[in-house]
């Protein structure tokens, strides 16, 4: 991990970050497929943990409270079954989910029962995204 990506996770903002995220993107040879998913999804991912970081309200996944928004806390919040959590956990508070909701939504999560599944192909497309963006960072 580039020091940089440490120092923009701590202090940038939401589109600072995306915008990075495409200008190393447009730099790789990677599948158009992955070109089309990584914005959208750390967008849903950051549109959460950046007003969580803001608010000094930054958890984990196991519900323990952290400091500050690192990478490794972001990746650990890319997991889709944690990221599913994260907005049943968020809903109802004043953290605005409208953003991590629409993508979920989109990647076939019922968003009124909590318990039903997704798709594991759903699943399996998020690890893939995950780790393109981790080679970006």
């Amino acid at each position: 991990m580039k020091q940089t990506s440490y120092e923009m996770f701590k202090t940038a903002d939401m589109q600072t970050i995306l915008d990075i995220l495409d200008k190393e993107l447009q730099t790789r040879n990677e599948s158009p497929i992955w070109k089309l998913k990584v914005i959208p999804f750390s967008e849903a991912i950051l549109s959460v943990l950046i007003p969580l970081r803001d608010a000094n309200k930054l958890f984990d996944p196991e519900g323990n409270s952290v400091d500050e928004l690192t990478p490794e806390l972001f990746f650990k919040w890319s997991d889709f079954v944690s990221l599913k959590m994260l907005y049943f956990k968020l809903k109802d508070s004043d953290i605005d989910v409208e953003t991590l909701g629409n993508y979920l939504a989109q990647s076939n999560v019922n968003l009124d029962r909590e318990y039903l599944d997704f798709p594991i192909a759903t699943y399996n497309l998020h690890q893939g995204v995950s780790n393109v963006i981790k080679s970006l960072l």
